[in-house]
């Protein structure tokens, strides 16, 4: 098959994440998580980011995070720098022993993760964060109650975001458009955050 427009690699990855994803819903809503990692695509997209295999792994990002799937069964499927990508972008929940990490720590994990990080994964970090920045702005626009849905204090979802920006951008040039947008809107939350902790 061939069609400058259509992508059979980046169609894979999106059937295998919204079967992957078909039970869940994003956080403190009814919509299907699949339209997290489909934004993020769309993200990417925008910014100038058309390269099949970061569009692949944008789509993929939480299936080994999130579900069942595991970096071994993306292997069999997907191209070695697909796979490189996503296991760039997951997190490390649970200890070896199984155990449930604290939020702190894998976050800092993660930090230091996405420092050593290619480009093209920290972009797709980049558009990860700006989706997600971004369908928060929107709930505290739509009157929606937002700060209680995390597993820590505002303070520190902040500062995660703050510190990932940072790391995730660097100095290249290509990701600065991305960071910034993320910024802007991280402005946003922040300056919410300081008049709800005014109130109390």
């Amino acid at each position: 098959m061939t069609s400058p427009l259509f992508s059979p690699l980046v169609e894979r990855a999106m059937r295998l994440a919204a079967r992957a994803h078909r039970n869940h819903q994003r956080k403190a809503s009814d919509l299907p998580y699949i339209s997290h990692p489909a934004g993020v695509a769309i993200i990417l997209l925008q910014a100038g980011f058309t390269d099949s295999a970061m569009l692949a792994a944008a789509l993929l990002h939480d299936v080994v995070e999130d579900t069942a799937c595991e970096l071994t069964d993306l292997e069999t499927e997907f191209p070695p720098v697909v796979v490189a990508y996503v296991d760039a972008l997951t997190e490390d929940k649970h200890h070896a022993d199984g155990r449930k990490r604290s939020w702190q720590s894998r976050k800092e994990d993660h930090l230091r993760e996405v420092a050593a990080a290619s480009m093209e994964a920290r972009a797709i970090v980049l558009a990860d964060k700006l989706h997600n920045l971004g369908c928060m702005v929107y709930d505290l626009d739509s009157g929606e109650e937002l700060w209680s849905r995390f597993g820590a204090t505002p303070e520190r979802v902040l500062w995660y975001h703050r510190e990932m920006i940072a790391i995730a951008a660097g100095d290249d040039d290509q990701l600065q458009t991305l960071a910034d947008n993320c910024r802007d809107l991280l402005a946003k939350l922040e300056a919410d955050a300081e008049t709800k902790l005014a109130d109390q």
